[in-house]
């Protein structure tokens, strides 16, 4: 069975990896964010949120903010007050009001996050 319809579309856009393979290690991390941006209908915003997922390549976080996958936001560490250029590459289903989403530095950033990633050979021992 081969990718759905979306998958391929997705993977057309350059928004999908292999599903198979990440390309760093994903950390379960909650660091203050600024996010801003233009709404899927053109508006300006600003907001304040957390990461709930981070890896070399950009984060899994939380928006209330209507936005649409392939568009560009920019990000703050609120810590380190460094900001870079993203991609949103991810759309979740929305959820109180909000919509997870997975964002992708468009330059490659793994000391953004001020966190050691383990090795891309790293595995959890099974318990």
């Amino acid at each position: 069975m081969g990718p759905s319809t979306t998958e391929k579309k997705k993977q057309q856009q350059g928004l999908l990896l292999d599903a198979g393979r990440r390309r760093s290690m994903r950390v379960l991390l909650s660091v203050p964010i600024h996010v801003s941006g233009m709404t899927s209908d053109e508006q300006e915003f600003d907001e304040e949120t957390r990461t709930l997922v981070v890896n070399a390549h950009g984060a899994l976080i939380s928006l209330g903010a209507i936005v649409s996958a392939g568009q560009k936001v920019t990000i703050s560490n609120n810590t380190t007050r460094k900001s870079l250029e993203c991609r949103i590459v991810y759309l979740g289903n929305p959820h109180t009001g909000k919509i997870q989403m997975g964002i992708e530095f468009l330059t490659p950033s793994p000391s953004f996050w001020q966190i050691d990633f383990p090795p891309d050979d790293w595995v959890v021992p099974e318990t």
